[in-house]
């Protein structure tokens, strides 16, 4: 069984360094021409995919092989004001993303923000959405990126719970194909939990990403031994092996505000509890520390299982 661990968008030992500096509509459209608009968010987007590519370097030096785009990387790439076309000013970053995700085998997929739902009664908001899920698909394309994937939660539950999951699967197959197979639900916090995210994952056959703190949070008495496995299976027919979010309460047990860093009780009890499915799974860290936390983590880890094999400084087999 083979653990790989990775982190979200920020290297937090590459000093000023950032691939999601924003360019806002207010700033944008305070500029005399569409001259100097242009320059600002031609500028501001090349600055973020070469700090992108700084972010993907360090990873393959560190043996990081799992990584989250930030959702940022381009500035007012879907407000309807602007809808620019960006593809041209990055082409040449572009191909040097591909090739490094292509040479090192990386692993890397994007998590739109909570604004996007696709089970809402708002209209406007589920063609937002989609709106934004396109843009990452299309960087995905740009990147070559044929198998990387969008995490996505379910979203609200105006009408009742049973409702809007109803509705989310309605919206899902209208999608475009290029959107249906690319989504990964994830359970929540407060309002769709692990059982409920498993069973929607099942009718529209895609894949689950199992949230251990935001089931810790809300589990509705449902025990996770018993849904680990079915939860993995839904991966079955992915290329990739199942992913896992981790993340470490910042004060009492059912805080929904991410620690800094990870309880490395939290991530052994996990793996403890798998063990006997002898899984592959890549594990994304979301904690305030980013690749700092998974490097501490790692290190605890050791400390605490000094019999378990590491493959290289990110990957264990257990």
């Amino acid at each position: 069984m083979k653990v790989r661990f990775g982190y979200v968008a920020i290297a937090m030992r590459l000093d000023k360094v950032t691939s999601s500096s924003p360019v806002t509509y207010k700033k944008y459209s305070s500029l005399d021409s569409e001259r100097e608009r242009l320059s600002l968010l031609k500028k501001v987007t090349q600055s973020n995919l070469n700090d992108l590519i700084k972010i993907l370097n360090y990873n393959i030096a560190n043996d990081i092989h799992f990584y989250r785009l930030t959702s940022k990387l381009i500035p007012l790439a879907t407000h309807q004001e602007v809808l620019w076309d960006y593809s041209k000013v990055i082409q040449k970053q572009c191909e040097e993303v591909a090739h490094l995700i292509q040479k090192y085998n990386m692993r890397v997929d994007a998590h739109p923000d909570q604004f996007n739902v696709l089970n809402s009664v708002n209209e406007s908001v589920i063609q937002s959405t989609i709106a934004t899920l396109e843009h990452q698909l299309d960087l995905f394309e740009l990147f070559k990126m044929e198998h990387g994937k969008l995490v996505l939660h379910v979203g609200g539950k105006a009408g009742g719970k049973e409702a809007a999951l109803d509705r989310f699967e309605q919206t899902f197959r209208t999608l475009p194909t290029r959107i249906q197979q690319t989504l990964i639900l994830e359970n929540d916090d407060k309002t769709y939990s692990a059982k409920d995210v498993l069973g929607l994952c099942q009718r529209l056959q895609i894949p689950m990403v199992l949230d251990i703190h935001h089931h810790r949070c809300y589990h509705e008495g449902e025990c996770l031994e018993a849904l680990v496995e079915p939860i993995f299976k839904t991966w079955d027919a992915d290329f990739w092996p199942p992913k896992i979010h981790v993340s470490s309460p910042k004060e009492f047990e059912t805080d929904r505000r991410h620690a800094d860093f990870i309880n490395v009780e939290d991530m052994l009890g996990f793996l403890d509890l798998i063990k006997p499915l002898n899984q592959d799974i890549d594990v994304m860290i979301e904690a305030k520390q980013k690749d700092l936390a998974l490097y501490r983590l790692v290190h605890e880890i050791k400390q605490a299982r000094p019999h378990w094999q590491w493959l290289d400084h990110t990957t264990l087999e257990i």
